[in-house]
């Protein structure tokens, strides 16, 4: 298996257009053309691991945290970045990292938070917004399907649990072609009114370059007439955080106990009670405080996050219980994410789970 065929896939699942500006997920080290025998799966990318996937012959490495978030001017091993970054080299072992664009996808990180605590009825808690672009072309009616279906395999007409969406109207064309011109219909030098349909679809703005080329190849016209808009809609399929509904309403300190347990925390921090029982909870894996308000605007009883310093707690106002439970043991089930959607993918390609403990943070 060559590299590219499961990077292609990761972020086919999770776009890197998708990652936050201060990210750097994607390949840190490697070749896209390099040949991989086996993956070793980790929430974070250490010595340890990298000495786990020489031992297991492994040469790639996809954590969730990037090991390299800043540029490094240095390679003389005074810090574990770049020792990481050196034995991955010397080893010929491929550093891989699939971090925030997990994080803001339907069915990655907080997807995966929700899985484990039973959580129905689960939307994106903050939707991302000017991700989206809308595409409006004319052709000629007998070739307008044929256009549709060449804009929907390059991924425009997606809307939620919705494909091949677009909307249509019948129209007149006009058009007169110089003597330079092979006209698909119509004569050079002559006005032509033509029926034509003009389609609308939306896409993903990164996916613009491929839509445009789509368009391009499977117009019959010499001369494409078409128009690209910058939406402000929420992209509802992809943001920050998730929000959900337990089954069955649970006492809060009920549900606070089976949060610990499921989710193996050494401790939770919460705040107040609010009230007795929760159904609505709302999650996001790492450090989510920023996403406090939209959890209360959503109506939510409980936040699950982590990372909450002493004086965010209050902020709380006796609106929701913040339950903070570790920034490791809010994402360490995204290796097991990462691991059941490649072996789905590629049944016969060899991926392991680190069983390398990286949690820097210990508990009494």
């Amino acid at each position: 298996m060559q590299l590219h065929q499961i990077t292609s896939y990761l972020e086919n699942l999770a776009p890197l257009a998708y990652q936050e500006d201060y990210d750097n997920s994607g390949l840190i080290v490697g070749s896209q053309n390099q040949e991989i025998k086996k993956a070793l799966i980790s929430l974070d990318c250490t010595e340890a691991v990298v000495d786990e996937a020489i031992e297991k012959g492994a040469n790639l490495i996809i954590s969730h945290h990037p090991i390299v978030f800043k540029g490094m001017k240095r390679f003389n091993g005074s810090s574990y970045v770049e020792r990481v970054v050196m034995k991955a080299i010397k080893h010929d072992i491929a550093l891989y990292a699939i971090h925030t664009n997990l994080d803001s996808v339907l069915g990655g990180v907080n997807a995966k938070i929700c899985n484990k605590l039973g959580l129905v009825n689960r939307s994106i808690l903050a939707p991302k917004l000017n991700k989206l672009k809308k595409l409006v072309t004319f052709c000629p009616v007998e070739q307008a399907d044929e256009v549709r279906q060449a804009l929907f395999l390059a991924g425009a007409g997606d809307i939620g649990n919705y494909s091949d969406c677009s909307f249509n109207v019948a129209g007149t064309g006009t058009f007169k072609g110089n003597e330079q011109t092979n006209p698909f219909v119509g004569e050079k030098g002559v006005m032509q009114l033509e029926p034509e349909v003009r389609i609308e679809t939306v896409f993903p703005a990164f996916l613009e370059g491929k839509v445009v080329s789509a368009l391009l190849k499977s117009h019959p016209y010499e001369e494409v007439a078409y128009d690209i808009y910058a939406l402000s809609n929420s992209f509802m399929t992809v943001g920050s955080g998730m929000i959900g509904e337990l089954e069955e309403e649970m006492n809060t300190i009920d549900f606070l106990k089976m949060l610990k347990q499921t989710m193996l925390a050494g401790v939770v921090k919460y705040t107040d009670e609010v009230k007795p029982k929760v159904k609505k909870i709302a999650v996001c894996g790492g450090a989510g405080g920023f996403l406090l308000k939209d959890a209360i605007r959503e109506g939510a009883d409980v936040f699950v996050t982590s990372d909450y310093k002493y004086h965010e707690f209050f902020d709380a106002e006796g609106k929701i219980v913040i339950a903070d439970i570790g920034h490791f043991e809010s994402e360490q089930f995204t290796s097991e994410l990462i691991l059941e959607k490649l072996s789905e993918k590629f049944p016969t390609f060899a991926v392991l789970l680190s069983g390398v403990k990286t949690n820097p943070v210990n508990y009494l």
